[in-house]
């Protein structure tokens, strides 16, 4: 029994000596270096064609300017006197349509910065019309000084400078016996603490200028910078005077 049990023991060494054996020679996963193989990057090839607008409605259902209140007559209207001041070789940026729709009352936002060459709306917030032209909504106007009245139609912006209402931006009324007084007038764009959502809330209504297009003092200098030194500036009202003695408006309809 005592040589068997001995027989037993170098068989339990042998085996487990020769499973070592077995088990060193096999290769360790965990030891190897783990190769990542790289990172291949998939593009999309075909292109996603975007269609230009033929037309002025095809802009104006695009940018989805209805929505944001701009009537389809201020856009019209304005897209045809850009073509007018453009060939008659007043406007030099012809890229930017700036529309300040006074069917809308001051509590909505009623200035549209439109860029014409990127299909875009750039801006769109408060402005200010002026105080003998009404409360909340303007439907007088006036091209006599002194009169605190906004002029309706057709502007080219100019330079810019620093005034009362520190930067501001010049503008040429383009309108004869219409607007034509702005520069006189001091009709300007410039900002202003009264222009202001918050205000309109409260009160229903926005401030009043004495005729100059405030805008807020917070957007007012991006704004300038974008559409100064010769783009289209058009103030639109359904306004049977304006309508009717318009000569930009009834020259591009006969």
């Amino acid at each position: 029994m005592r040589r068997s049990a001995k027989r037993k023991v170098k068989l339990y060494f042998s085996l487990l000596n020769l499973s070592i054996l077995l088990i060193c020679s096999i290769p360790i996963m965990s030891m190897r270096p783990i190769t990542i193989p790289p990172v291949t990057r998939s593009f999309i090839t075909s292109k996603i064609e975007f269609r230009k607008p033929e037309s002025g409605d095809d802009i104006y259902d695009s940018l989805h300017l209805g929505v944001f209140g701009l009537s389809k007559a201020a856009f019209q209207e304005g897209l045809t006197g850009l073509r007018l001041l453009v060939s008659a070789g007043d406007v030099h940026n012809a890229g930017i349509l700036s529309i300040i729709d006074l069917s809308l009352p001051s509590s909505k936002k009623r200035l549209f910065v439109i860029d014409l060459n990127a299909y875009k709306l750039m801006f769109n917030t408060y402005v200010s019309h002026g105080r003998n032209s009404g409360k909340e909504m303007a439907t007088q106007f006036s091209n006599k000084p002194r009169s605190r009245e906004s002029s309706l139609g057709f502007y080219v912006t100019g330079d810019t400078y620093m005034g009362h209402h520190g930067y501001s931006l010049r503008l040429n009324g383009k309108e004869e016996g219409i607007n034509d007084n702005a520069c006189s007038r001091g009709i300007v764009i410039h900002g202003a603490p009264y222009v202001d959502e918050r205000i309109a809330k409260n009160q229903g209504f926005i401030g009043r200028s004495e005729g100059c297009p405030a805008i807020p003092k917070s957007l007012h200098r991006t704004i300038i910078e974008k559409i100064k030194n010769g783009t289209c500036l058009f103030l639109y009202s359904p306004d049977k005077f304006y309508e009717t003695h318009s000569k930009m408006l009834s020259s591009s309809t006969g």
